[in-house]
């Protein structure tokens, strides 16, 4: 199979979609792999590393793009649609429940688009879309530490405060991937961290693993409310896997926090947990509601590309190996890349999806027979 690897365009997007190992890895499997010149220079690969692992090197992001299947790290962008054509397969990650009008591209040029986000493993773990929560639950409380600051917008507050001083109030709203990497890093940090969750036995685990000043509490609208009022920095961590976010603090909510204070809404790329929310960019990252600091940016993991594109090659690799040896045969012998399918021979075929825009579902099962 020939396997692209363009340069990704996303504002401030240095990641990229395969290592220099993962192209060894697919080259020495008799595929040919594509790598758009400086698609790993954010990363800090250079074009000579990808050609001694095997791959060769293209000059435009067109000749990247003229292979049967893409790898990316990020949705395609509205420049990047004329590229899209039915023999591709797209593995990446969409957020198409976010994304109405990329929904209705992939569509209509009948690619086959396979989100990261949503295969999903049997225990209903989402092990492509882990590493990138893990990296964006971290980040969410070093950002937020960060806006806290004066000179940033902030109220001025040290995150963990000294000996005599309170420290901050850090409110985590769910309990998965993203939210448990928030709570370690705040309790590492010493601020006094209150988690959402709306499984009880969630609680119960995350009570035994995370140890310092922790309160853990049920998911209700008047606990979540009572909570960020009072609270310092807010983490939206919540994750319907590839729906729509659930909008679960009110714009009513927000106008009662104190000024200063901060939301970090690592949910805004699936429409966020927020209702004040609006994605925002690396270069303009954050904006005022109600003297609320928000950071919206919604390819978090991006500012720390060499990490995150470890972090994400290791977990795709295996799957893209899959996938090279023909993305059909490969989705019927494994359900959990199956569920990655979102579009298919212009089918809608992921159910969350099509419920966020009102659009037919079709059931993938009956397309692949």
């Amino acid at each position: 199979m020939i396997i692209g690897v363009p340069k990704e365009i996303k504002d401030n997007e240095y990641r990229v979609s395969l290592t220099p190992g993962g192209a060894h890895m697919l080259a020495g499997q008799s595929h040919r792999v594509l790598v758009q010149a400086g698609a790993g220079e954010g990363s800090g690969f250079a074009d000579a590393e990808y050609a001694e692992s095997g791959a060769t090197i293209v000059q435009t992001a067109a000749q990247a793009w003229a292979a049967e299947m893409v790898m990316k790290v990020k949705e395609p962008l509205p420049t990047e649609f004329d590229f899209l054509h039915p023999d591709l397969t797209l593995f990446t990650y969409l957020h198409l429940a976010a994304a109405e009008k990329l929904t209705h591209v992939l569509m209509e040029k009948k690619t086959l688009g396979i989100a990261y986000e949503t295969v999903q493993l049997p225990d209903r773990s989402l092990p492509l879309l882990t590493p990138m929560s893990e990296v964006a639950g971290r980040m969410a409380v070093q950002v937020g530490a960060h806006y806290l600051e004066k000179m940033h917008g902030g109220r001025g507050q040290l995150l963990g405060g000294v000996p005599g001083v309170a420290p901050c109030s850090v409110v985590v709203i769910g309990g998965g991937i993203v939210g448990t990497n928030a709570a370690k890093v705040a309790l590492g940090m010493g601020a006094q961290v209150t988690i959402f969750d709306k499984d009880l036995n969630r609680l119960r685990y995350l009570s035994d693993v995370l140890h310092g000043n922790l309160i853990t509490m049920m998911s209700n609208p008047l606990n979540i409310a009572s909570a960020v009022e009072h609270a310092d920095l807010v983490v939206g961590a919540v994750l319907v896997a590839g729906t729509k976010a659930p909008c679960l603090v009110t714009r009513q909510m927000v106008s009662r926090m104190k000024p200063g204070s901060v939301i970090v809404d690592v949910a805004v790329d699936q429409g966020g947990c927020v209702e004040t929310v609006h994605p925002t960019t690396h270069s303009d990252p954050v904006y005022l509601v109600d003297g609320v600091v928000h950071y919206c940016v919604a390819n978090m993991p991006g500012a720390v590309p060499r990490t995150s594109t470890y972090a994400l090659s290791n977990a795709t690799l295996p799957y893209a190996e899959k996938l090279a040896k023909g993305p059909v045969s490969a989705c019927k012998a494994d359900p959990a890349l199956a569920l990655g399918i979102n579009t298919y021979n212009g089918n809608l075929t992921y159910k969350g999806v099509a419920d966020a825009f009102g659009l037919p579902y079709t059931a993938l099962e009956t397309l692949l027979k």
